[in-house]
């Protein structure tokens, strides 16, 4: 799930603040300490957390401070399944980044609406914003900005919710291209075939589909073993991800050793 970026937070002072009026919000130092709850599930320490920061920027008059929580707070409630709550957020959030509009803080503010209405069962409302955020993102990143990749693979599993299968894979694949490209990207390209398995499933049925399953779920696993693929936190986060598929096609013993090391991992950090 995108959050916003660090450079999303240092674009140009908004045009409604007045300089000299404003009290910034440590955007990063609050993003460290809510990294630090999050890594140990602590969510209602996180949510006053956050609804602390969003306090002090909005008496501050600190816009993209507020935006910037905002957009965590919809994080946050999509992990807590907190419809209500995120889906408000949403709805402020989407409002503030129209101050935005065209920039690449709207674009990853759009996502993280979508990716909350679709986790929230409203992948009709969430499709219209990775539209927009499709657009905005193409127009202002590199075509292998890792931002694009997350942006169609998110996309894609939307659009598979709403049976639209061949531009589903049609997104994943662009996911690929840009995954491929990236630093350890091999990791979000197991994700992305596992994704496609879940497709091949969903489109022609498990037995039906079986050779093409078997083939995405190969390719995925050839990645997450990779030799040269680093033990921290991030490949604890994917193993973790990928090992449900697995054990749901029947890869057992693989889905077991993708949790023995995200578990290693763990209690070694």
């Amino acid at each position: 799930m995108p959050y916003l970026s660090k450079e999303d937070y240092e674009e140009p002072v908004c045009p409604l603040c007045r300089p000299g009026k404003i009290a910034s919000i440590p955007v990063n130092r609050g993003l460290d300490k809510l990294d630090e709850y999050l890594s140990h599930k602590d969510y209602e320490a996180a949510q006053r957390h956050l609804q602390y920061w969003l306090t002090e920027a909005r008496s501050g008059g600190d816009v993209q401070g507020e935006l910037a929580v905002l957009n965590e707070q919809i994080g946050l409630y999509r992990k807590m399944g907190k419809s209500e709550s995120g889906l408000a957020a949403i709805q402020e959030a989407l409002a503030l980044s129209q101050q935005w509009e065209g920039s690449v803080t709207r674009g990853t503010t759009l996502i993280n609406a979508a990716t909350a209405y679709k986790a929230f069962d409203k992948a009709q409302e969430a499709l219209p914003l990775y539209e927009e955020a499709k657009t905005i993102y193409e127009a202002n990143l590199s075509p292998v900005d890792s931002r694009l990749g997350g942006l169609y693979n998110n996309m894609a599993l939307t659009v598979m919710t709403l049976g639209d299968y061949p531009k589903a894979r049609m997104l994943f694949e662009k996911a690929l291209t840009v995954m491929s490209a990236q630093e350890h990207g091999q990791w979000e390209e197991a994700i992305t075939y596992c994704n496609l398995a879940d497709l091949a499933a969903a489109e022609s049925g498990t037995e039906a589909g079986e050779k093409s399953i078997e083939e995405y779920l190969d390719r995925a696993e050839a990645l997450l073993i990779g030799t040269e693929t680093p033990w921290d936190g991030d490949y604890a986060f994917v193993c973790e991800k990928c090992a449900p598929v697995f054990g749901y096609y029947g890869c057992f013993v693989f889905e077991e050793e993708l949790t023995r090391r995200a578990k290693e991992i763990h209690e070694r950090t």
